[in-house]
């Protein structure tokens, strides 16, 4: 059976077909397809619904979905409009595998897609699995025993809300927990904030108890995100390690971008696996996943490089000078630019699932330039100078340079630094949120590093995401467009190189 899915969710909207992974912020170039000016705001989730919801649904093919609770309430008359009944309104599963399969269409909650897909995407035969987030549509967050047995935590386990919560109470925007985790780096413990947390969680609504804004006035930022980060760890061992059955862990849910949290599962569980897009930008995969495999018996499992491979039309290199070398060249050739002091914008076939670069559309530069790290969040990326940066490390030497007992191929676990060589992706608190690469996952990625280590010795580059104040870039015009606009000294699009005529000169 043929499959489409969608995930009709207040942000990050996205679809898959089973080929391509339709992230729509990518396209609409606005972060998280959201109004940054009012959050509230239906219209982007009424326009995803009638672009993407309603020309695909149809009873040629198994139509699969899931909602969150604001997202269905945007697009409730759409929703009632368009299908012959609303049961999945009243669905609550009991397990993982638990479905509302109707003649016109196939349902799972969020928090199972968000499962679905972290499972099936592991490879394991058999596994535990934490699926937590801010939000969903029955729970905020649930644990999944190695049978499918759901366990809800939404009480002892909304830690998601409180992120997202404190991140905007601390001056960052909706979704910007992660520049939180950031900050947790530099901070200390406080004995307020940790009473505060535990107030606010004794009823998780999105406020913060009386008093706590007195408290952040007068505690320091990095100490709120630190104190959170321990709550959250505290959380984790009371309320999930006593439910463990099984060697195997999986994790999803937009906590699971939490790197330190990651890490800690490792020194309790053999193997820890977190997909490339954990969050709710992945929910139509993990839809497709679970419609697959219960109704085609297919165990399905996307590439990480699942957007659209484009055509390059070399018009859009106006104005810049470009010459087409043989990828042995282009490799060659910009490590040792990287290596010389370049920064490159580096741009390869199909892009990413997720919020991760992961070797498609990535920024890269050398690690082991100490001020790297000020350089490229002040001239190119234009953010926040406290948020670091990650190294993509060849599979064969991760553990010479970090503290870790397993790898991690998709950026997902931030552990110890063991080496000095390499203070420009070197935290504050000396640890760092590590890519491993095999040649088999990316061997474009993986040749170009390997050429930086033949010069350097260094096993390794800084990596970050191919974007300024956006979305991560999707299409050549965009890599062009941000190329141009911020202070990149090459870009790279497949094998083309492209420098600005009157930018820096560097060795390529």
């Amino acid at each position: 059976m043929k499959i489409f899915s969608i995930a009709v969710n207040h942000h990050d909207h996205n679809t898959y077909n089973g080929l391509v992974h339709n992230q729509i912020e990518r396209h609409t170039r606005v972060k998280h397809n959201l109004n940054p000016d009012f959050l509230r705001d239906p219209v982007p989730c009424r326009d995803f619904f009638d672009d993407h919801f309603l020309p695909n649904y149809n009873k040629e093919q198994v139509f699969a979905f899931t909602i969150s609770n604001l997202g269905h309430e945007y697009v409730e008359d759409l929703v009632e409009e368009t299908l012959p009944d609303t049961d999945f309104l009243k669905f609550k599963p009991n397990n993982l595998w638990d479905r509302l399969h109707t003649d016109s269409y196939y349902y799972i909650d969020h928090h199972q897609s968000h499962a679905a897909y972290a499972f099936l995407n592991s490879g394991f035969k058999e596994s535990d699995v934490l699926a937590i987030d801010d939000k969903g549509y029955n729970f905020n967050c649930i644990f999944i025993n190695k049978h499918g047995t759901i366990t809800d935590l939404t009480k002892e386990l909304s830690i998601g809300g409180c992120w997202n919560t404190l991140a905007q109470n601390l001056g960052f925007e909706f979704l910007q927990a992660g520049k939180v985790m950031g900050l947790v780096g530099f901070g200390k413990y406080n004995d307020e904030v940790y009473t505060m947390i535990h107030r606010y969680l004794e009823n998780p609504n999105q406020r913060l108890p009386d008093g706590a804004h007195d408290i952040i006035q007068r505690v320091a930022k990095e100490d709120v995100a630190f104190t959170l980060q321990q709550v959250t760890f505290e959380l984790v061992t009371k309320h999930v390690y006593p439910l463990k059955t099984s060697g195997n862990l999986c994790i999803a849910g937009g906590v699971a971008y939490n790197g330190y949290m990651n890490e800690e599962f490792t020194k309790h569980y053999t193997n820890v696996h977190v997909p490339p897009a954990p969050g709710d930008e992945g929910q139509a995969l993990g839809v497709y996943m679970h419609a697959d495999y219960i109704l085609n018996g297919n165990t399905h499992i996307p590439t990480v490089y699942a957007g659209e491979d484009y055509i390059v039309d070399t018009a859009i290199f106006n104005g810049l000078y470009y010459q087409q070398k043989s990828m042995e060249e282009v490799y060659t050739e910009v490590a040792a630019a990287i290596a010389d002091g370049a920064i490159v914008g580096w741009y390869q076939g199909a892009s990413e699932s997720g919020h991760r670069a992961l070797g498609n559309r990535s920024i890269l530069a050398d690690p082991r330039k100490p001020d790297i790290k000020d350089i490229i969040n002040s001239k190119i990326k234009l953010r926040e100078d406290f948020r670091p940066f990650a190294p993509s490390v060849l599979y064969e030497h991760y553990q010479d340079y970090f503290d870790t007992n397993q790898p991690s191929p998709y950026m997902s676990r931030i552990m110890p630094v063991t080496s000095d060589a390499i203070p420009g992706v070197t935290h504050i608190d000396g640890t760092a949120r590590i890519q491993t690469v095999q040649r088999e996952f990316n061997s474009c990625y993986y040749d170009l590093i390997n050429a930086f280590y033949t010069l350097t010795g260094v096993p390794m580059l800084l990596n970050t995401s191919f974007n300024c104040q956006e979305p991560i870039v999707e299409t050549p015009e965009d890599a062009v467009a941000t190329f141009k606009k911020c202070g990149l000294d090459v870009l790279i699009i497949n094998n083309y190189v492209i420098r600005k005529e009157d930018g820096k000169k560097v060795h390529i």
